[in-house]
């Protein structure tokens, strides 16, 4: 299923590009882009109890463990039942590697990505093909929601290889019917030069990475802000409100935030912007404390966040 544009750019007569409007027709968007707080968390209990269970049937380390804390997969009748299931930890990784924790056969595994392993063995990740068309469903979500559309051309420079960043980026934009350059990290001279030439409209990279490439426009003597850029997205790494400022006042463009981590599928599970917030339908993010217990925060519009 290809996802359909969500709308043209408007621009006005000497607007750059951070002043673009991005008009969004409604009824281009998926179902869920347009669910309700209820449906939405509706799907979430549904999609969390088969979760559950699929873990619990087929690997012995969660039988294992939910035995010992007193739970069973039939006790999770409502979100916040989630408190009572116990945290699946670096540890449990470390135990179970390297393929303990794949909830289906390995022979059915398609890719292995995995963690770069700095503070010990890397944390082995298992993508089946329905895993690797729900990944790239979600990043073209979050690029679509960012302000890309099909036919965009998207300049990829995070690492390919076992790190998720790059593959992710590379399918999602695909998914979405954008062009994609395939440059990875590295090698910034030429990064400047195929920008130059080839004119994307989209960087997807580190933050601190787009940083790097804008001072390799100005040691060429280029204008950084001269560049067809108009959207970064940009993560696998912290950045600060004053990084994401100086990225666009360097690059003239709007940077917003793409974020995930190995375990449940990285890059593509949320994207934020300023005045804006990406949908949770297929992975939600509750906060817990230490006693397991819901952690309420005000979020945007009002809403009580957990």
């Amino acid at each position: 299923m290809m996802l359909g544009c969500a709308g043209d750019v408007i621009r006005t007569p000497g607007s750059n590009h951070r002043a673009s409007i991005h008009v969004i027709a409604a009824a281009t968007l998926e179902p869920i882009e347009r669910a309700s707080t209820d449906e939405l968390r509706n799907i979430q209990l549904e999609r969390l109890k088969w979760s559950v269970r699929h873990a619990y049937d087929n690997v012995p380390h969660y039988r294992r463990s939910f035995a010992t804390h007193g739970v069973h997969p039939d006790d999770l009748t409502s979100l916040d039942d989630l408190k009572k299931f116990p945290f699946l930890t670096k540890e449990d990784f470390r135990s179970n590697y390297p393929f303990g924790l794949f909830a289906v056969a390995r022979e059915k595994v398609v890719r292995i990505h995995a963690s770069s392993g700095t503070t010990g063995k890397p944390t082995v990740v298992g993508y089946t093909a329905r895993d690797l068309e729900m990944w790239a469903a979600l990043v073209a979500r979050c690029i679509r929601a960012s302000g890309g559309r099909p036919g965009d051309i998207v300049h990829v420079a995070y690492g390919y290889g076992m790190f998720t960043g790059g593959l992710g980026a590379h399918y999602g934009a695909e998914r979405l019917g954008c062009t994609v350059i395939p440059m990875s990290g590295g090698q910034t001279e030429k990064q400047v030069q195929l920008m130059q030439d080839l004119g994307p409209d989209i960087l997807m990279a580190t933050p601190s990475y787009a940083l790097n490439i804008a001072e390799e426009f100005s040691r060429q003597g280029i204008d950084p802000r001269s560049s067809s850029l108009r959207i970064g997205i940009f993560g696998a790494e912290p950045w600060t409100q004053r990084m994401r400022t100086e990225i666009e006042e360097r690059l003239d463009l709007e940077a917003v935030d793409i974020y995930g981590l190995s375990e449940v599928i990285r890059s593509g599970r949320r994207r934020r912007m300023r005045r804006k917030q990406g949908r949770a339908d297929n992975l939600g993010r509750p906060l817990l404390s230490r006693g397991h217990r819901p952690i309420h925060r005000p979020c945007i519009g009002g809403w009580r966040g957990r």
